[in-house]
């Protein structure tokens, strides 16, 4: 590492970076590439002898950046956010700058102790319960993914059942969540070995507003038990995938504790909302929960990856996924002076990823954040009203926080062509390149996502987002 070639190289990165941000709404928002499109711009093989600076970043605008969607574009509004910031960025400079790899205390003790604090910085803006601050037997962690988290608790959880009910119950285990929880549920419970025909998956619709209803857990975990099965796991969602359906988390509680379940709370998107004062009445309840998650890069201005965990029983994690090789052992380590979170996850190596976590709260303080998200679910609120206000369309569930939910009114009652309709006016939205949307299904019906939440949105991308969304559908409807 040669510290004046860094420094100059480290201008002309920054420069190209910042001229992107600059230009970002020249680019066609989806990428419009055909698939393989990179194969026929780049050799066959690595290079044998170096290349400059330049060259790299003139491939980087000519080949690269045309096969890029542009998650932060002003104009993104598809899945959910996952959102960059100056900080976010200086942050991940940083820790790439450094470059430790933090997967014990002793390996960079720094490292460590940011992460415990950050994470109990944000606890208390999400005014969690005290046993998941560190202090106690609970604690946070930084995962890389909401998908993470869920799998290294649900090991914890399987565990915990198994050394008392014995390593052959393993097919006894029996997890519950609604229809709306992310697929990640479903991949954790084919890593971790719960058999297929021992995941409860309970219907949520318009009731509900897609929400999980208690008595429909109730009657599920009863059945089990009435047949010898082991209830063990509830995944709880505080702002769906689909929808931003919030679940009842107090009454879901009340029922995992009493049947000794492991409750898990996954609010990978909403949870940023949450710091909200007006909006921390989405995760009451969150006091029964064992695990909460919520993903700091989606809607909080860090950089993509940064997962927030926090767990009640931080032994219950420890336990499950601890190993203490030879190579491995310390003295604070093994006087269990220290927190070392090789064993609070999957991997054994680890980033300094609370930098830019840390950054991102210095930089910018709570109050910012707030009013930053603040901002968002407004712009949300303005785009419901002008869905409302146009008798093509309609709103298929209330908006919570900053999704909203439409879809084209169908015509005749013809369910069928209505779908159709509404897929061929997402692909004539994306196609267009001028934004990007997502689509879900909600109870059999093809319904349009509009997720705002790039840092860059303002309200003029919202006005013009619905411009060329009737635009597109007056086209259709006139066919």
């Amino acid at each position: 590492m040669d510290s004046e070639q860094l420094r100059e190289y480290g201008h002309r990165m920054v420069d190209f970076i910042a001229d992107y941000y600059k230009t970002i709404e020249s680019f066609p928002v989806l990428s419009q590439v055909q698939p393989g499109y990179l194969h026929n711009l780049l050799p066959d093989s690595a290079p044998d002898h170096p290349e400059t600076v330049e060259q790299v970043l003139d491939d980087v605008k000519t080949k690269i950046l045309p096969g890029v969607t542009h998650w932060q574009s002003p104009n993104f509004f598809a899945y959910y956010p996952s959102n960059s910031s100056v900080a976010g960025f200086l942050g991940e400079m940083l820790s790439a700058g450094v470059g430790i790899v933090g997967f014990s205390w002793v390996t960079s003790p720094a490292a460590t102790e940011l992460e415990m604090i950050v994470l109990d910085w944000l606890a208390k803006l999400l005014n969690l319960p005290e046993h998941f601050l560190s202090k106690g037997n609970g604690g946070g962690v930084i995962q890389g993914s909401a998908s993470e988290a869920i799998l290294v608790v649900m090991i914890a959880a399987r565990d915990k059942v198994l050394r008392s009910a014995g390593k052959n119950s393993l097919g006894k285990l029996v997890v519950y969540s609604s229809d709306q929880t992310h697929s990640a549920l479903q991949k954790a419970c084919q890593i971790a070995g719960i058999h297929p025909e021992n995941c409860r998956v309970l219907k949520a619709d318009t009731s509900t507003n897609f929400a999980l209803r208690p008595e429909l857990l109730q009657e599920a975990v009863s059945l089990d038990l009435e047949a010898g099965l082991i209830p063990f796991f509830l995944c709880g969602n505080v702002g769906t995938t689909s929808s931003a359906a919030v679940d009842p988390l107090a009454a879901l509680g009340k029922i995992a504790k009493s049947n000794e379940i492991w409750f898990h709370v996954d609010a990978a998107y909403a949870g940023s909302a949450c710091i909200c004062p007006e909006y921390r009445q989405y995760i009451d309840g969150v006091e029964t929960a064992d695990s909460f998650n919520m993903n700091a890069h989606k809607w909080f201005l860090t950089n993509f990856d940064c997962s927030l965990l926090w767990v009640k029983d931080q032994h219950a994690l420890t336990e499950a996924l601890s190993t203490n090789p030879e190579f491995l052992k310390n003295k604070a380590s093994q006087a269990n002076l220290v927190v070392d979170y090789k064993d609070w996850q999957i991997p054994l190596g680890r980033r300094f990823r609370s930098l830019k976590l840390w950054m991102v709260l210095r930089l910018y303080g709570a109050e910012a954040l707030k009013n930053y998200i603040r901002n968002h679910i407004k712009l949300a609120k303005d785009l419901e009203q002008l869905v409302s206000q146009d008798p093509n369309f309609e709103v298929i569930t209330p908006r919570i926080f900053s999704l909203v939910c439409f879809r084209i009114v169908p015509t005749d009652n013809d369910e069928k062509k209505c779908n159709s309709r509404n897929l061929e006016l997402l692909e004539a939205v994306n196609s267009s390149g001028k934004l990007f949307i997502s689509h879900t299904a909600l109870s059999g019906k093809i319904v349009l996502r509009c997720a705002i939440g790039a840092p860059l949105t303002e309200e003029k991308h919202v006005k013009e987002t619905w411009k060329v969304i009737q635009e597109k559908v007056s086209y259709l409807l006139r066919k």
